[in-house]
């Protein structure tokens, strides 16, 4: 079995709801406090999203979960965030993602490739969303992030029950229209009531954005293969010296 989809073993005591370990002390808090006072946290400042939607595991697509991303632009072509299980202050981060322009994606040789997915059907679906930003003052960026591609390693899988990061990462994909991409109604009528929107009228309004054509690219590997990705650990020898200058 690869070690990304291999069952925990046994676990602390506890719903899974937050990870094992004592509530925090008078003292802790204040320590955090003062340190967010006299420290910077510069990459922290310039998280400037916040992105609801929906991802699947690449190798097991019966499991979709809702995933949070705050996101940082770097430049034009490129985006990182941090992926957190929801958007309350207890969130878990369960991984991070990745996001590069269809122009640097092109550059990619095709074994990286499939490992990225595109945003296209995710976008003008409905499913991704900025919540609490009017459609009209997102709608710019998201005609944008239509072309762009993701790499997501799930670090924690929560929807699993598992009150630690365990195990290796999972490689994660978006959802498309076909029956193995589609996310499951109940999943996002739940998001949908949460937010105050309704994913399919969302839909409409983005009929006119524009995505990726090519057909040459391998993004969204599963499409073409039926088969996703997995990671199998392995003991490997160590190098023990630098190689000479």
């Amino acid at each position: 079995m690869a070690s990304s989809d291999e069952a925990p073993g046994r676990m602390p005591p506890g719903d899974g709801s937050v990870p094992p370990g004592k509530a925090m002390t008078v003292g802790q808090h204040i320590v955090d406090k003062g340190a967010q006072i006299m420290q910077s946290l510069k990459p922290i400042k310039k998280m400037s999203q916040h992105v609801c939607t929906f991802s699947i595991y690449s190798h097991d697509m019966t499991r979709q979960i809702e995933t949070h991303h705050y996101v940082t632009r770097l430049n034009q072509d490129f985006l990182q965030s941090a992926v957190y299980d929801s958007d309350d202050s207890s969130a878990r981060l369960i991984g991070v993602e990745y996001i590069v322009s269809e122009r640097i994606f092109d550059t990619l040789p095709p074994e990286e490739q499939k490992l990225w997915h595109s945003h296209g059907y995710e976008i003008t679906s409905g499913l991704w969303v900025n919540p609490g930003v009017p459609e009209m003052i997102q709608k710019p960026e998201i005609r944008d992030l239509a072309k762009t591609y993701g790499k997501f390693w799930c670090t924690w899988q929560v929807d699993r029950g598992d009150r630690l990061p365990l195990g290796a990462p999972a490689l994660m994909t978006s959802p498309q229209v076909l029956n193995m991409g589609t996310v499951t109604p109940e999943l996002v009528r739940k998001r949908d009531d949460k937010y105050k929107i309704s994913s399919d009228e969302l839909s409409k309004t983005r009929i006119d954005i524009a995505v990726p054509e090519s057909t040459t690219r391998y993004a969204d590997y599963w499409m073409m293969t039926g088969k996703g990705f997995a990671v199998d650990l392995q003991q490997t020898q160590m190098k023990s010296t630098a190689p000479f200058p």
